[in-house]
């Protein structure tokens, strides 16, 4: 980004409400300039594709998916792409699935408009906004993953439709919308995550989803 060119910002949330309320903070500014709007997944990479912003400012959970899963796909159109999580969501799951998603920044809903604007601008330059409790929370799991997991351990113990319903955990999806992806009860889904976690001898879901990240990464 050159001279006073405002920051082009495309906005995704599945609630009017948080859209219109984010126009109204955001786009009265000089210095930013919206360029798009999307509700859902699918949109948002459309509307990312016809707009090329300079950062995506997104929620998480998406009514049709998730926001990580649009946040990889923008990255893989553009590997320079940047995107702010705006969520009121804070559960591990979510944070360490944005963070491995490519996510430039996590705040939460509640944060304070002019703090907003900080956090876009500093994403805009380049830069990332992740909290320190937020990095400590990854790298907490990364140590966790390499105390816990065995070296010959790798997705090749898992089968088939595991291996899909742990890369839909990596993408910060829950058992519901795991479930309606590949056509299982929330019941069912339990079932596998259950074995998953006894293969990989993990204990929680977000160390299920680094163990698949990092291999995948590999």
């Amino acid at each position: 980004m050159t001279g006073a060119r405002p920051i082009r910002l495309l906005l995704v949330d599945d609630h009017k409400l948080v859209l219109m309320g984010l126009r109204s903070a955001l786009g009265r500014r000089d210095d930013l300039h919206i360029v798009g709007e999307a509700h859902s997944e699918k949109t948002a990479i459309e509307e990312f594709r016809r707009t090329r912003p300079d950062v995506v400012l997104m929620d998480v959970r998406l009514g049709d998916g998730s926001g990580v899963a649009a946040c990889r796909e923008m990255r893989s159109i553009d590997p320079k792409a940047r995107v702010l999580f705006l969520t009121s969501y804070s559960d591990e799951e979510a944070i360490v699935g944005a963070v491995f998603g490519g996510a430039a920044g996590y705040p939460l809903k509640d944060i304070e408009p002019s703090e907003l604007v900080h956090a876009i601008k500093r994403v805009a330059a380049g830069q990332s906004v992740l909290h320190p409790s937020v990095t400590e929370l990854v790298l907490s799991h990364m140590r966790d993953l390499a105390l816990s997991v065995k070296e010959e351990q790798s997705l090749d113990r898992l089968s088939a439709q595991e291996q899909k319903v742990l890369g839909l955990v990596a993408l910060g999806r829950t058992n519901k919308e795991i479930g309606r992806s590949l056509g299982l009860s929330s019941k069912t889904v339990g079932n596998y995550l259950y074995r998953i976690y006894k293969k990989l001898q993990v204990k929680r879901r977000s160390q299920a989803a680094t163990f698949f990240v990092s291999q995948r990464s590999s």
